[in-house]
This record gives C-alpha cells, sequence and structure tokens, in this order.
C-alpha cells in the first residue's frame, strides 16, 4: 500500500505538472511575442524620428543654400562698396578732370550710405559682412594711388566703368531673384543709384574722349 500510494502521489504529480506545462509555454511565447513586437515598435519609432531628422536636415541644408547666393551678394556688395568709397577719396583729392573729381565723391557720399543701410540689414539677418576691400580691390586702389593728373582720370573711370557694369548685373539679379526679402529689398533700393553712376561715367568718358576737359 506504501508503495502503491507513493507511486499514487508520483502520478498526481507528473499529472500536475503536465497541466501546467501547456501554460507556462503560452506564457513564454507571449513574453516572446511582447519582446518582438516590443523590438518592432522601437524599430519603427527609429525609423520614424530617422526620417523625421534626415527631413529636417533636409531643410536647414535648403535654407542654408538660399542663405548663402544672399550672403555671397551682401558680401560682394560689401566689398565693393568700400572700394568705390577708398577709390572715391582718391579721386576727389588727385583727379585732374572736374568731373572726375565730382564723381569721385559722389561714390563716396552715395557709397557710404549704402554700406551703412547693408550693414544694418545683415546685422538685422545675422550676417557677418567684411570690413576690408579684398586684395584685387586693395591692388587697384595701390595703383591708382600712385598716379595722378589724366592719366589718373583714365584709369579711374576706365575701373570704374568695369565695376558698375558688373554691379548693374549683380545688383539686377538679386532684387529679381533673391530669397532673402531684406537682401532683396536692399538690392532693389540701391540698384538705382548704381544705375545711375554707370550713366554718369558713360558721359564722363565720353567727354574724355571727345578732348573736353570738363
Amino acid at each position: 500500500m506504501k508503495n502503491l500510494n507513493g507511486f499514487c502521489l508520483g502520478s498526481t504529480v507528473v499529472a500536475a505538472i503536465l497541466a501546467l506545462a501547456p501554460l507556462a509555454m503560452v506564457a513564454q511565447n507571449t513574453s516572446q511575442g511582447s519582446g518582438v513586437g516590443s523590438a518592432a515598435s522601437d524599430a519603427g519609432n527609429a525609423m520614424k524620428h530617422g526620417a523625421q531628422s534626415a527631413g529636417h536636415t533636409m531643410d536647414q541644408g535648403a535654407k542654408h543654400m538660399i542663405k548663402s547666393a544672399d550672403s555671397m551678394f551682401a558680401v560682394k556688395a560689401a566689398q565693393g562698396g568700400m572700394a568705390e568709397v577708398k577709390m572715391g577719396q582718391l579721386a576727389a583729392d588727385k583727379a585732374g578732370n572736374p568731373d572726375v573729381k565730382a564723381f569721385g565723391q559722389q561714390m563716396v557720399d552715395d557709397h557710404t550710405k549704402a554700406n551703412d543701410q547693408l550693414k544694418a540689414v545683415a546685422q538685422e539677418e545675422g550676417m557677418t559682412l567684411p570690413t576690408d576691400v579684398n586684395q584685387k580691390q586693395q591692388a587697384m586702389y595701390d595703383s591708382l594711388s600712385k598716379m595722378s593728373g589724366a592719366d589718373f582720370d583714365k584709369m579711374y573711370v576706365k575701373d570704374m566703368m568695369t565695376d558698375h557694369q558688373q554691379d548693374v548685373k549683380e545688383f539686377t539679379r538679386e532684387s529679381q531673384s533673391g530669397k532673402d526679402e531684406k537682401i532683396k529689398g536692399f538690392a532693389a533700393q540701391t540698384l538705382p543709384v548704381v544705375q545711375g553712376h554707370l550713366d554718369k561715367l558713360k558721359g564722363i568718358q565720353s567727354k574724355m574722349g571727345s578732348g573736353s576737359a570738363s
């Protein structure tokens, strides 16, 4: 009886274990399923976050490209304006032709004003502008500073013609196609001034070519 009872007891334990086994497997599968689902969810979230980050990066890149084009114009305009002032001061002092002398002073007045306006716009837009002319402009200034009289007049007018022809093209392009509204507005406002300088230079050059002194 003892052995029989022991056998019966053992059978009962085995049966209980067998009965609980499916439940344990279900729990394990559920736990594993939960883990897979969580991993899939994490992966999905990571992909979504990555896509959002990529989109944000692309947006920032596009904005940077837009800003770069306007910034490049602003930098060139700032250096060009400073060069006009420096060379205009030379012309006001050294020119032999009264028209060239008067034009040099006009360059000082007009471009000093335009430079100040551009600085204000750049400050509002968080842009850093150069504080001096570039090497090519400095070299031209150095060359002009060694001249005087008719030689100076001829070289100065020739240089100003070349500069203002290029300026008109660049200011026109920025005033029509600029993306930064404030820099675009500066270009549109300053374009008539630059065009007026070019027109005056053509008149001065025509007089100089005909031998007129004034």
